[in-house]
């Protein structure tokens, strides 16, 4: 027996199935603490500037968990190396999320590091899986140079004690790593179409959990009837943005999604309607979660600007993705959503003189409205769509 056969060799399994798995599942609970930590930061600096820096690191750690959804849209994450990667990268994420309070202070280097850690441990399975792939290899090739740079620049930021310049210099780095793909084309990528729309949709419940984790955060220990109504009103809410994303517009783009040429159609649909459209959906529940959160802490009192803003103009956010995400899918527009999204954001002066509990009252009928209005408005529509998907779904 030659020397090369007894050597162990790393080895990633392609994917051969569409179910996301239990160590997928597992490696997202780490993004449930990124989600809280990030509502956290934004609730201890409530300014514009505080919220700026909160999405931005959100940004980052959302960057971060798509690259991992890419990865094990290719390997079989429960099979050979990848295993025990993925939970160094889990560690990785876990060090990540709990500097999150302090990335703009005494983290911000342990921060850059370990998310630089993060995301090599992504290129390096990557490169691992495109072994025998030339297309694929060329493509990871670039991937590797954009995050070198996103990576480098985190740290040359982490340099800097002043803030401001730290953001901006962060954001840059957001900028041209989210950019990549789009600059330097998707022809060589490969993904299981079912199983990265489902991961998506997972990543949507995670951030909805979130909002109900506010609730509880906000609430404390001094359960009342205003905190009670308050409660049931935040499980309407999240509820309603439940049912506006998977009801049936989820499902259209998955469909869309299998239905594309594989390669390059298939690749941009991918990349456009969930890696880039879902940071707004997940931004905008991010968002709501913060103004909740206040609104727990004290639901006879207005809100202040920002939290009324984040609630609302979260929510807007939310809906506004949505309407991109209908329009890059099925090439139609929704008005009524797009209606929606002006309203809330017209409905931010009022927040800040009616009591909280009142804003999130309106929030939650407004939602339901659309949803009955939708529901009513296109029953035939719905129906047959859901009845072609289920049947599809069966084949």
């Amino acid at each position: 027996m030659s020397t090369a056969a007894r050597t162990p060799r790393l080895t990633a399994v392609p994917r051969s199935e569409e179910r996301v798995t239990p160590l997928e599942l597992f490696f997202d609970l780490v993004f449930v603490l990124a989600l809280t930590q990030c509502t956290a930061l934004m609730a201890d600096h409530p300014s514009w500037g505080g919220v700026g820096k909160g999405l931005l690191v959100l940004g980052l750690m959302w960057w971060s968990w798509v690259g991992y959804a890419w990865l094990t849209s290719v390997v079989n994450p429960e099979e050979g190396s990848v295993r025990f990667a993925i939970f160094a990268a889990m560690a990785a994420m876990l060090v990540v999320a709990l500097c999150v309070p302090e990335a703009f202070g005494d983290s911000r280097m342990l921060f850059a590091v370990a998310y630089a850690g993060v995301r090599f441990g992504q290129i390096a399975l990557f490169i691992l899986a495109s072994r025998d792939e030339p297309a694929l290899r060329t493509s990871v090739t670039g991937l590797a140079g954009g995050t070198a740079v996103g990576c480098g620049l985190l740290v040359v930021g982490a340099l800097f004690e002043d803030p401001n310049l730290q953001a901006a210099i962060w954001a840059v780095a957001l900028a041209l790593d989210m950019l990549e793909p789009f600059l330097f084309g998707s022809e060589g990528w490969k993904l299981h179409p079912g199983h990265f729309a489902e991961r998506h949709g997972l990543i949507i419940i995670i951030a909805l959990g979130e909002s109900i984790v506010a609730i509880g955060v906000g609430a404390g220990h001094d359960v009342d009837a205003g905190v009670v109504a308050a409660a049931v009103l935040g499980i309407a809410v999240a509820g309603a943005l439940w049912w506006l994303y998977f009801d049936i517009v989820a499902l259209v783009a998955e469909r869309r999604l299998n239905n594309a040429a594989v390669g390059r159609e298939q690749n941009d649909i991918a990349r456009d309607s969930f890696s880039y459209l879902h940071f707004p959906m997940v931004a905008g529940i991010v968002l709501l979660a913060l103004g909740m959160k206040k609104t727990l802490g004290h639901v006879d009192e207005p809100l202040k600007t920002v939290p009324a803003a984040a609630m609302l103009g979260g929510t807007a956010v939310y809906l506004l993705a949505h309407v991109a995400f209908r329009w890059r899918n099925v090439h139609r527009f929704s008005t009524q959503r797009l209606a929606a999204a002006i309203l809330l954001c017209a409905l931010i002066p009022l927040a800040t003189e009616l009591d909280a509990l009142l804003t999130l009252a309106l929030l939650a009928v407004l939602l339901c409205a659309l949803i009955v209005y939708e529901t009513v408005h296109f029953a035939d529509l719905r129906d047959r769509l859901r009845h072609q998907l289920d049947q599809g779904s069966s084949a």
